[in-house]
């Protein structure tokens, strides 16, 4: 049995799609490899959201951690969506 989804994999699409999104957030945001990028998919609960949703946290050490959401499910997410995130510092809508 797999509590709190400990045990549990995720496909290797969904791990393709984290290291390439990973790898646009520190071109797009000029990060350096000491930064911490993770990306993960959500559920969002409230109606204004688009339901699944990837949330990008920027963990760079003595600053405060950066969070960048992305209206699409994990695969789905594009450059072009990590780009306006960034311009946006924060939510890129589906388009």
């Amino acid at each position: 049995m797999a509590l709190f989804g400990f045990g549990n994999r995720r496909p290797p699409a969904d791990q393709e799609a984290r290291a390439a999104i990973v790898d646009w957030v520190r071109r797009c945001g000029g990060l350096e490899e000491a930064i911490t990028v993770k990306a993960s998919e959500i559920v969002c609960a409230d109606p204004a959201c688009p339901g699944i949703e990837t949330v990008i946290l920027i963990l760079a050490p003595g600053l405060p951690t950066r969070a960048l959401k992305v209206g699409r499910p994990l695969p789905d997410v594009t450059e072009a969506d990590i780009a306006a995130a960034f311009a946006g510092e924060g939510t890129a809508s589906r388009g």
